[in-house]
């Protein structure tokens, strides 16, 4: 049965009656963008990855200045955080609540479109202690945005993970009823604000816990024969996924405490591409599997049998491989892209619109480091133009790349140029840690760097390598081929004939 809304004006007169389906946007995919990278790309790296994956929604786990300056203006809607550790002091204090809004929030907006508040992530489970405060640090914050005037566009919530119980059939599911004094709060605040019930989602857990009774396929989406498929005996619905199951545990767990119009956005899903020995499900293909199932379900508005056509929005887990993340090696690997914006693999998004659909496996360019130090990048640039082979001859003056005439812009085609002749090969951009990868074309006007709109490095028979931050060869090139005031063909010519290898 559809629910309806009767709006009605301030003499009681019929205006418009509203299913609930109207009311409820069509579903985005986001992504959460973790920071325990032991090599954490800059803020505008992070987003220039977020642009050329056509990403519009983010989650932060924190508020970061920096993140947050670098996402101004450019359209993408973002989830901000408080974390765990500054949630005591939040639950406690009104005034501590609204130095928190002013600093992380009204600060960036409106150039940075920021659209929910997440407070706390898990709390429940990972920090109990904190549990009676939690729904008062909720209020507070969303009193802050009201008196700002930003409640309107500003949503709050809080991230929760298993406090589901029996979650099979889905119509049995209850919250564990030690909660409800804090569950039943939450829930007609988010019922009162508007807002939703966030929920982590994770079939990869569920699988590996149910000691093979879930089947892998059911855990990955794929296509099941109607009598595989997990049927709820008391509603008859079937479950095709094990995604659906827990989202639909969520909906009738809402509504066994009798709350049944707050939505559900999924902050966390995904599956790790690599695990330990204990993990053997932990593999790219599973990963690219269920990530890729998982954005066309949710972007097909399919929503979930108990909430046909209700969208489910999601936030993968997650953008970055973390790689300094404690505990099993699938803990560091659950992301869509290395450090350097490189895909782990490319997901298989055919029809599923635009969102994460470039394959940026072929779009990476090798730049010089924000904030490298000028002489290494002078010293690998010599290498480059010198015993790298590289053609240096656009950074002549006069040529199409000799602007502007400064070591990091010259240095940046240098790399890039030896990275793509060299068919990118691994350690062939790190020219002793001043250079990194990239997806966003360093072409500028008429200066087209190679591998940009079809301009590709080939692969040459040398056995020059690029030099590594792993090197321990102290030898350098005898001569600077770039002086940041200009260039001579006499430089170049000197360069070339170097026979010191830059390692």
């Amino acid at each position: 049965m559809k629910m309806k809304y009767i709006l009605l004006n301030k003499d009681n007169m019929l205006v418009k009656i509203l299913t609930h389906e109207s009311l409820v946007p069509d579903a985005f995919i986001g992504v959460n963008v973790g920071t325990a990278l032991s090599d954490m790309p800059s803020p505008t790296q992070v987003v220039a990855l977020l642009k050329a994956q056509n990403i519009r929604h983010v989650r932060l786990y924190d508020a970061d200045r920096a993140m947050l300056l670098a996402l101004a203006n450019s359209g993408i809607r973002v989830t901000v955080s408080v974390p765990n550790e500054q949630l005591l002091g939040i639950g406690q204090s009104n005034a501590t609540a609204a130095n928190w809004v002013a600093r992380n929030v009204i600060a960036h907006v409106p150039a940075t479109n920021i659209t929910t508040i997440a407070v706390g992530s898990e709390v429940l489970t990972t920090l109990p202690n904190a549990a009676p405060v939690l729904v008062f640090a909720l209020k507070f914050i969303h009193s802050a945005l009201v008196a700002s005037n930003l409640d309107g566009q500003i949503k709050v919530s809080t991230p929760h993970s298993s406090i589901i119980l029996d979650s099979f059939p889905p119509s049995q599911a209850f919250f564990n009823r030690s909660w409800d004094p804090v569950m039943v709060p939450l829930l007609k605040f988010l019922q009162s604000t508007g807002s939703y019930f966030m929920l982590n989602v994770y079939p990869y857990y569920d699988y590996m816990q149910s000691n093979g009774v879930i089947p892998l396929d059911y855990a990955l989406f794929r296509p099941l024969p109607p009598n595989k498929e997990a049927v709820d005996s008391n509603t008859l619905l079937h479950y095709t996924n094990v995604f659906d199951a827990i989202v639909d545990a969520a909906y009738f767990a809402m509504s066994y405490i009798n709350f049944t119009n707050v939505p559900v956005v999924v902050t966390e899903s995904g599956w790790p591409s690599k695990g330990d020995s204990s993990e053997p499900d932990a593999t790219i293909d599973n990963a690219n599997t269920y990530n890729s199932n998982l954005i066309r379900h949710v972007l097909n508005n399919t929503g979930t049998p108990k909430r046909p056509g209700i969208a489910v929005s999601t936030y993968i887990y997650e953008l970055y491989n973390e790689d300094s993340r404690p505990g099993p090696v699938s803990e560091k690997n659950w992301g869509l892209f290395d450090a350097n914006g490189v895909p782990v693999y490319v997901l298989h998004l055919t029809g599923a619109g635009t969102v994460l659909a470039n394959d940026t496996t072929n779009q990476t360019f090798c730049v010089a480091k924000e904030g490298a130090d000028p002489k290494m990048l002078q010293a690998a640039l010599d290498w480059a133009c010198g015993s790298g082979k590289v053609d240096c001859s656009p950074l002549l003056q006069g040529q199409p790349c000799y602007e502007p005439d400064n070591v990091v812009a010259h240095s940046t085609y240098a790399f890039n140029a030896y990275f793509q002749k060299m068919a990118k090969s691994s350690g062939t951009c790190d020219f002793k840690g001043v250079a990194t990868i990239t997806t966003t074309d360093p072409s500028h006007g008429s200066c087209k760097f190679p591998g940009s709109a079809g301009r590709n490095g080939t692969l040459t028979n040398t056995t020059s390598l690029a030099p590594s931050s792993n090197s321990t060869s102290s030898d350098s090139p005898p001569l600077h081929l770039h002086n940041i005031g200009s260039f001579t063909i006499s430089v170049i010519i000197g360069a070339l004939l170097m026979s010191t290898v830059f390692l």
